[in-house]
């Protein structure tokens, strides 16, 4: 029994949760990173007696679209599967849903799904410190218990009943395109690093909009802090979202 990690985190914070979980295992973890746009994911092929968690963030309620066309090109071979979204602590809406059924469609066997909340990708004060020791331990509790049902008779019978709608709610815009400043010591970190091919590798500071996924990969790595989002544009959204993330949400587990 093998265990693999399918992670989509171009910020980190889902990868975060996900060896939370797959820690708790005590099992040596293969990471397919899907934020790496080199990768040829249609070569890639899991064994029907692996364990697969595929994790990505909630982009808007829905999977973020990369990550979509990158897990369709895997095949599962009905490998038992976990599903994780992470979220700003707004809401993930769809999220789960679908990315269920881009599993299934996939081959993977879905045994079990988490909703997990992380800081905020864009708007840090919402889930700041997200995971923290509490969710932490709640989401190593969970793996326990999903352990437990691989290790039982009812993990390939039983199916999770999962939250989400149909159809999916209607996917948004990119709308914040992170830019360069004077900082910018054109390292490249930024193109190199970014799962959409968005950045110019030629000219740094010109980041095509229709491919940019506002996934903010590259202000996380760059080592100068030269890239940034509009910051009344940030602001008004921050105002928008305030209400919806007030209250802590917890973490969920379907299985």
């Amino acid at each position: 029994m093998n265990v693999s990690q399918i992670i989509f985190s171009p910020t980190g914070g889902t990868k975060q949760v996900t060896d939370t979980i797959t820690k708790a295992w005590g099992m040596s973890v293969n990471e397919i990173d899907l934020t790496n746009a080199e990768t040829d994911y249609a070569a890639l092929s899991l064994k029907k007696d692996d364990i697969v968690v595929i994790a990505v963030p909630s982009y808007g309620g829905r999977v973020p679209l990369l990550a979509t066309q990158r897990i369709s090109k895997i095949c599962g071979n009905q490998a038992q599967c976990v599903i994780v979204c992470v979220y700003g602590n707004r809401a993930y809406e769809d999220t789960l849903i679908e990315l269920n059924d881009i599993a299934e469609k996939s081959g993977f066997k879905v045994i079990a799904a988490v909703a997990a909340i992380a800081e905020h990708s864009i708007m840090h004060q919402y889930a700041a410190g997200r995971p923290d020791a509490k969710d932490k331990q709640e989401l190593q509790n969970f793996a326990k218990k999903i352990l437990e049902k691989i290790n039982s008779s009812t993990a390939e019978t039983s199916t999770p009943q999962i939250p989400g709608s149909y159809p999916y709610k209607k996917a948004g815009g990119a709308g914040l395109v992170p830019k360069a400043d004077n900082k910018c010591t054109n390292c490249g970190l930024c193109a190199e690093n970014c799962p959409a091919q968005a950045i110019s590798k030629e000219n740094l500071k010109v980041t095509d909009s229709k491919k940019c996924i506002s996934c903010m990969r590259c202000v996380v790595k760059c080592p100068q802090s030269a890239r940034k989002v509009n910051g009344a544009m940030v602001s008004v959204a921050a105002l928008a979202m305030k209400k919806a993330c007030s209250t802590r949400k917890q973490n969920e587990l379907y299985i």
